[in-house]
């Protein structure tokens, strides 16, 4: 209703798990978008904060978002996203750990290659343009609909090393360079090429 979405590469998730899926943060519209042309029902990783905002916080925790504290090793959500994956399910998180504020990829946080490379699970990268909270509220505003672009790429999994930090290093940049791959220039921030 409030957005024209172009979808590309829907093809390329999976009936089923294990998977972890990651994702560029542009605005709140990401996650209503994702669930919205998924084939296939996700697990999603969210800060705990949106718990305390009115109505939002209650949908998500109905819908089961697994609520991790942002920017700490909250073990509870590690061991709840590592169950999920060894039971076969999707789980979605943004590597940057936040949403941009710049409106571009900021420096990936290492929890999505953590759980990559512990699990052992392979990769799904998706990617938007157009939700920014800033275009998509004056949209909203103006009674347009926001153009919104997906590119859901292929699989893909991290190498694991002997050094097993190193793998989650490299695995960290792999990542984000591949988010950024999938990106136009101006939404690479300091992933550019």
């Amino acid at each position: 209703l409030f957005a024209d979405v172009h979808v590309t590469g829907i093809e390329n998730i999976p009936p089923r798990g294990p998977l972890l899926v990651v994702s560029n943060h542009l605005g709140d519209a990401d996650t209503f978008i994702g669930l919205a042309i998924s084939p296939v029902q996700a697990e999603i990783v969210a800060k705990i904060d949106l718990y305390e905002i009115p109505v939002l916080g209650w949908l998500m925790n109905i819908y089961g978002v697994i609520w991790i504290h942002r920017g700490q090793a909250d073990r509870r959500a590690i061991r709840v996203i590592q169950e999920a994956l060894a039971e076969g399910r999707l789980v979605a998180l943004a590597p940057e750990g936040r949403e941009s504020v710049t409106g571009e990829l900021e420096e990936g946080t290492e929890g999505a290659a953590y759980l990559a490379v512990k699990a052992n699970v392979p990769i799904l990268p998706i990617t938007l343009t157009g939700t920014r909270n800033a275009q998509v509220y004056a949209n909203l505003k103006r009674l347009r609909r926001s153009h919104i672009n997906v590119t859901i790429g292929q699989t893909f999994r991290l190498p694991i090393e002997e050094d097993w930090r190193e793998s989650v290093h490299q695995g960290t940049q792999i990542i984000m360079q591949t988010l950024a791959g999938q990106l136009p220039i101006d939404y690479q921030g300091v992933y550019k090429a």
